[in-house]
């Protein structure tokens, strides 16, 4: 049996920022929602973030949730923040469910001893120019799934 234990659920689509492309492209080459986790290894005392396809059950984020991290809430339904490696964004179908996971990430950065989680703003370009893009890309799949 593992050891780790999912701690949080929610349903997103995982987006992974392209420096050189400047925007945000689907994880997994494809959009669609994934089923994100909090996996927690309580005796090792370490969080993961662990995202599959709904409909392949393709991983399309595995990350660590790491003492000093930051997670940014940048609009009420996106959520982004970064390792040494890649910028990674949750584009949440409402407010409520984003609002549930922003919430087990601050548990977790209480139960490590720092991480800051970031309280949504409305003002910067850029956070309104990723909400408009998610939004869109939001539409896009909503559309696709119909169709299906």
């Amino acid at each position: 049996m593992s050891e780790e234990h999912s701690i949080a659920v929610a349903k997103a689509s995982v987006m992974l920022y392209d420096d050189q492309q400047k925007k945000w492209l689907p994880a997994g080459g494809a959009q669609g929602f994934s089923k994100i986790h909090i996996y927690a290894h309580e005796r090792a005392n370490t969080f993961r973030v662990v995202g599959r396809k709904i409909n392949d059950h393709e991983v399309v984020i595995n990350c660590s949730l790491t003492k000093g991290m930051k997670y940014n809430q940048a609009t009420p339904t996106f959520h982004q923040w970064r390792d040494s490696r890649q910028v990674y964004g949750l584009n949440f179908p409402n407010a409520a469910e984003a609002k549930a996971f922003a919430d087990s990430v601050a548990e977790v950065f209480a139960r490590l001893g720092g991480g800051t989680v970031m309280a949504p703003k409305g003002g910067d370009p850029n956070q309104q120019q990723a909400q408009q893009q998610q939004q869109q890309q939001m539409q896009q799949m909503q559309q696709q799934q119909q169709q299906q």
